[in-house]
């Protein structure tokens, strides 16, 4: 399977989920509370992402946090 499909290429968070979008199309949905950084983040900083390593990753850098998407996927 190309890699490229493991690439995030959009993030959402709302109050109970992070959602990921991959660049094949599929959306990961997976609950903060598996995040404690991120479920005690505020909105503002939970919006302030960005991709690393061309959607490897996602960093915030407000909240000094870094997931794979690979880590996601398992």
């Amino acid at each position: 399977m190309a890699s490229f499909l493991f690439l995030a290429i959009s993030v959402a968070c709302d109050a109970d989920f992070l959602r990921v979008t991959l660049a094949d199309g599929r959306e990961i949905a997976v609950p903060l509370v598996w995040f404690p950084r991120l479920l005690d983040a505020t909105p503002e900083q939970r919006g302030n992402w960005r991709l690393i390593g061309r959607g490897q990753g996602i960093r915030w850098p407000d909240l000094d946090e870094d997931l794979s998407v690979a880590g996601l996927l398992r």
